[in-house]
């Protein structure tokens, strides 16, 4: 199929498709910097995006996106990864610092594609507004334990509870900082006005 329908377009524009087993793939996304599209069954993909998410960071960080052919129907979803055991952390009274990124953007890119779908324009800018804020408020230094450690170049035993944030403690800068932009967008919008 490959050879009969796309690839004298992909050389068009310099790419190309190449078969590779399982083994030989997880070999060659460790060892590369990127820019390929890697397919796969659901079962390889779950556990190689997770493989994935965790070497180069976090599955707090990670969100998936499956498209229907219809380009209408889509699912987007955050990586599951620790939240069990936190969650089992957070019924014995223990605090948790649980990444939620990951679970917010599956929700903002549902949102999203809604936005398009129906031409909603104010609430694709909405769906951006929480994306930006979440990604300001890391950078701004605020984050949970997943983070703090990678900052620390994973070495876990280098992090103190001074360097990152419990889960209710982040969300609540998380909110706090798409307030702060829905205050500052209004105020923008009524001195346009």
């Amino acid at each position: 199929m490959y050879n009969t329908e796309y690839k004298a377009e992909f050389e068009k524009h310099g790419i190309w498709f190449e078969h590779r087993l399982i083994d030989d793939m997880v070999a060659q996304v460790i060892k590369s910097t990127g820019g390929f599209v890697w397919a796969c069954k659901n079962y390889d993909g779950d556990v190689q995006s997770d493989i994935v998410a965790q070497g180069y960071g976090s599955l707090g960080l990670m969100t998936s996106v499956l498209v229907c052919p219809d380009g209408k129907t889509i699912e987007s979803e955050a990586a599951h990864g620790t939240v069990t055991r936190h969650y089992r952390q957070w019924q014995q009274g223990k605090k948790t610092s649980t990444n939620p990124i990951a679970s917010i953007f599956a929700w903002t890119r549902g949102l999203a594609h809604r936005a398009k779908l129906d031409g909603n324009s104010k609430l694709a800018s909405y769906c951006e507004l929480v994306e930006l804020a979440c990604i300001e408020t890391i950078e701004n230094g605020f984050m949970t334990k997943d983070l703090a450690i990678c900052i620390k170049n994973g070495d876990a035993s280098a992090v103190t509870e001074a360097d990152y944030l419990s889960t209710e403690d982040f969300m609540n800068k998380l909110g706090e900082a798409v307030r702060n932009k829905c205050v500052r967008l209004s105020n923008f919008h009524n001195m346009i006005k």
